[in-house]
C-alpha cells in the first residue's frame, strides 16, 4: 500500500522529438546509429541478476540488411528456465515487502532515463533491430516511458480504492501481488510492449520471467540493463530468450505460474489457454491470462466521407512500420461513389512513398521483420495477382536480395470474404472492398462478422446520423474505435488499447484495467469494540 505522503500526480505523455535537420537530437541519434551498426553485441541471459552464457546462440540481423549482424544472443534451455523460476520465487518475498514508493521509484527513475540520456540508445537499437523509421522508433520509446509512469499512477489509484467503514468497524483492502510468478512473452513490433509486459506486474510486487522476441532482443536487452542500473533487485525480472517450445514445456505448466502476460499471435495464445486448462488442477492458483493477439483492422468510409483525409488515413494506417502494428489498417470498405477519387489518391500517394534503409531519414517504411514474414506477404501477393477476384491497384512486388522488402500494396477485392480481406497478414498489404452505396447496412454487417478479430476500426463520414448508425453497427467489432481518423496511434492515457473476440482479453495496457489483473485483493475487517453478545435483539422475549 502506498504511503499517503508519497502520492504522485497523474502523469503527462512524454512529448515526441522532431529530429528535424540540424536538430541536436538528430545529430545524437545519427551518431548512436553509427556506433551500434559497427558492433556486434553479445547478449546473455539474465537470471537472478547475473549474466548467464549458453552454447545455444542466435544471430540478430537488420531486417533491411539481413546479412548485417548486430547481436548474438544466448538462448535458455531447460536448465536455465528452471533456474529462472527459482530465482524469481526466491526474490518474491523481499520484492513484495519493499515499500510501494521505493518499488515505484525504480520505474519512475527508468522512465526519466528513457526520455533523457538513454533515449537514443533505445531509439537506435529499435530502428536497427526492428527496422523502424526514426518517427516510429521515437513514438515507441516515448510510449515505454508512458507505460512506466502511468503504470505507477494506476497502481496508486487502485490502492486508494477502499471499502466503506462504519461506526466501530474499520474495513480496509490490501492489494497483494499474485502468489507465484508471471510469465511474460513479448512481441517484436514494439519495444514499449516488450518492456511493459514484464514490468506492469512487477510495479505491483510480482516477479517475472521475460521471454523477449528474438527479433527485438537487442532493444529489450538494453531496457533490461537499464532497469538493473536503476536499482531493480536481482531475480525480480529474469531475462530468458528461448524457444517457445521450451517455455511451453518447462514454464507454463509450473504449479507456481500465477499469470501469463502476452502479445502475439491468436494461435499461440489459444494454445497457451488450452495448456493452462489441461493443467488447471496442478496450479497453486488459477492463473491470470492476459493477451493482446491478432487483428484485421479496418477503415470504413461512408459516401459523405472527406476523401483527402480518408486517403491519408489509409496510407498511414496501412503502411507505417510496414503494416506491422497490431492496429494497422488491413482492410477498407469504400463506397462506389467515392472509389474513383480514392483510387487516384492511393495510387499517387503510394507511388511517392520511399521504401528503404531506416538510417536514411527520408524513408517512410522499411523491411518486414524476417524471412517468414516476407514469405507470408509474398504468398498473398502471388495469389492475389493470379486471382480473378483481385486487382492490384498499387505495389504488388517484393525483393529479398538485401532486406525483407515488400512494397506497399493495395488490392481491390471483388468479394469482402477474399482471404486478404479476412485473414491477418501483418505486412504492408491493404485490401479494399468497393461496396454499392445503397448497401451500407449489409456491408456494415460484413465488416462486423467476416473476420474473427476485434482490435481497431475507423469510420469516415461527415453525416452525423451516419456516424451514429455506423458506430452502433460496429460497436463489437473493435476495442479501439476512431471517427474520421486512422485506426492506429493509440496513446497511453488517452486511448486505452486492447481488443476482444480473437484479438485478446481487452485488458487495456497502460491502465488500471491491466494493473488490477496482477493483484489479489485481501479484505480486512477490524472491530474496535468487539461485541460479547451471542443472542440477537430479535430473540428477546416479549
Amino acid at each position: 500500500m502506498p504511503n499517503a505522503y508519497f502520492t504522485i500526480a497523474k502523469p503527462a505523455n512524454d512529448p515526441f522529438k522532431g529530429y528535424l535537420p540540424g536538430s541536436p537530437e538528430r545529430t545524437e541519434l545519427k551518431a548512436e546509429l553509427k556506433r551500434q551498426s559497427e558492433q556486434v553485441v553479445r547478449i546473455p541471459l539474465i537470471i537472478g541478476g547475473k549474466e548467464v552464457w549458453t552454447d545455444h546462440t542466435i544471430k540478430v540481423t537488420m531486417p533491411h540488411d539481413h546479412q548485417h549482424v548486430i547481436a548474438e544472443c544466448c538462448m535458455a534451455g531447460e536448465t536455465e528456465l528452471k533456474q529462472a523460476i527459482g530465482a524469481a520465487l526466491e526474490a518474491k518475498e523481499a520484492w513484495e515487502e519493499m515499500p510501494w514508493e521505493h518499488r515505484s521509484a525504480i520505474f519512475l527513475k527508468a522512465a526519466d532515463r528513457i526520455t533523457g540520456p538513454y533515449r537514443q540508445v533505445l531509439n537506435a537499437s529499435t530502428m536497427l533491430g526492428q527496422s523502424k523509421t526514426v518517427f516510429q522508433a521515437e513514438i515507441d520509446i516515448a510510449e515505454l516511458a508512458d507505460f512506466l509512469r502511468f503504470g505507477v499512477w494506476s497502481a496508486q489509484e487502485i490502492f486508494k480504492d477502499q471499502p466503506l467503514s462504519t461506526d466501530g468497524i474499520w474495513n480496509r483492502q490490501d492489494y497483494r501481488p499474485l502468489d507465484g510468478f508471471i510469465c511474460a512473452i513479448t512481441p517484436f513490433n514494439f519495444t514499449s510492449i516488450g518492456g511493459n509486459l514484464p514490468t506492469a506486474p512487477a510495479i505491483v510486487g510480482n516477479v517475472a520471467l521475460w521471454k523477449p522476441s528474438r527479433t527485438a532482443v537487442l532493444a529489450n536487452y538494453y531496457y533490461m540493463k537499464l532497469l538493473m542500473d536503476c536499482g531493480l533487485p536481482a531475480g525480480v525480472i529474469n531475462f530468458v530468450p528461448c524457444d517457445g517450445a521450451d517455455m511451453s514445456k518447462y514454464v507454463i505448466p509450473h504449479p507456481k505460474m500465477a499469470g501469463f502476460h502476452f502479445t502475439g499471435s491468436t494461435a499461440v495464445f489459444q494454445g497457451v489457454w488450452k495448456q493452462v486448462g489441461e493443467n488447471i488442477a496442478s496450479y497453486a492458483n488459477y492463473p491470470r491470462l492476459v493477451g493482446e493477439t491478432g487483428g484485421k483492422d479496418y477503415i470504413f468510409a461512408h459516401p459523405t466521407a472527406d476523401v483527402e483525409p480518408l486517403v491519408a488515413a489509409l496510407v498511414r494506417g496501412s503502411f507505417e512500420f510496414q503494416g506491422q502494428k497490431c492496429s494497422a489498417c488491413s482492410r477498407a470498405f469504400v463506397p462506389a461513389s467515392l472509389w474513383p477519387q480514392v483510387e487516384r489518391g492511393l495510387k499517387e500517394k503510394v507511388a511517392a512513398l520511399k521504401v528503404g534503409d531506416v538510417q536514411e531519414f527520408d524513408t517512410f517504411m522499411a523491411a518486414v521483420i524476417d524471412r517468414a514474414s516476407f514469405q507470408t506477404c509474398k504468398g498473398y501477393l502471388d495469389r492475389a495477382a493470379a486471382s480473378p477476384e483481385c486487382e492490384i491497384v498499387a505495389g504488388g512486388t517484393c525483393d529479398d536480395s538485401k532486406g525483407w522488402f515488400v512494397q506497399p500494396t493495395v488490392i481491390r477485392c471483388s468479394s469482402p470474404y477474399y482471404e486478404s480481406m479476412v485473414k491477418e497478414i501483418f505486412g504492408p498489404i491493404l485490401s479494399v472492398y468497393v461496396y454499392p452505396d445503397d448497401q451500407l447496412d449489409e456491408t456494415l454487417k460484413v465488416c462486423d462478422t467476416a473476420s474473427p478479430y476485434a482490435l481497431t476500426g475507423a469510420i469516415f463520414a461527415q453525416d452525423r446520423q451516419a456516424i451514429v448508425k455506423m458506430e452502433r453497427a460496429l460497436r463489437n467489432s473493435c476495442g479501439n474505435f476512431y471517427i474520421n481518423d486512422k485506426c492506429t496511434g493509440a496513446v497511453v492515457g488517452q486511448q486505452p488499447f486492447g481488443g476482444a473476440r480473437a484479438s485478446g482479453t481487452n485488458d487495456k495496457a497502460g491502465t488500471g484495467l491491466n494493473i488490477i489483473r496482477w493483484l489479489s485483493a485481501h479484505a480486512v475487517k477490524e472491530a474496535f469494540t468487539p461485541s460479547a453478545a451471542i443472542n440477537y435483539p430479535y430473540m428477546a422475549q416479549p
